[in-house]
């Protein structure tokens, strides 16, 4: 099911990822750049985005101003998946997404749009760069994975 897609039970070899292998760096920069766009878009509009792996959502935080004035803000975190989290032992910070926050997931076929690609192609890029992002983490490398 979508929940175990990236939980990974053996070591990840190069023939899962085939279009990963075909597309130049800048290709998938620009599939992520769309990505990262689209989940942009539904933050702005209250809505979090689940990719598998976790959610990116916003969610309001009290900052204290000066002497005595408390100002919401809003701040855009990312929550790794409860399974993914469990499965690979890590540990991070608990962020709690209120529970009214409406949910969705990554509209390929907008971000394919939006970049001139084709939607199978965005799809599969994202859904390996996912799995070999599992893989570092299985392998316990270090991972940065950065969005604008």
């Amino acid at each position: 099911g979508a929940m175990t897609k990236y939980l990974l039970f053996n070591p990840l070899g190069p023939e899962k990822l085939p279009t990963l292998k075909e597309l130049t760096s800048t290709e998938v920069c620009k599939v992520w750049a769309g990505a990262s766009d689209y989940i942009r878009g539904q933050l702005l509009q209250r809505r979090a985005v689940e990719i598998g792996v976790g959610t990116f959502a916003v969610v309001p935080e009290h900052a204290t101003v000066g002497e005595d004035q408390v100002l919401t803000v809003e701040r855009p975190v990312f929550q790794l998946c409860r399974f993914f989290k469990k499965f690979y032992k890590l540990k991070c910070r608990k962020t709690k997404i209120p529970d009214e926050t409406p949910c969705v997931q990554l509209d390929f076929e907008q971000i394919a749009a939006a970049i001139h690609f084709r939607r199978e192609i965005v799809e599969r890029c994202i859904h390996e760069t996912l799995l070999f992002f599992a893989g570092a983490i299985q392998d316990k490398k270090e991972v940065e994975f950065s969005f604008k």
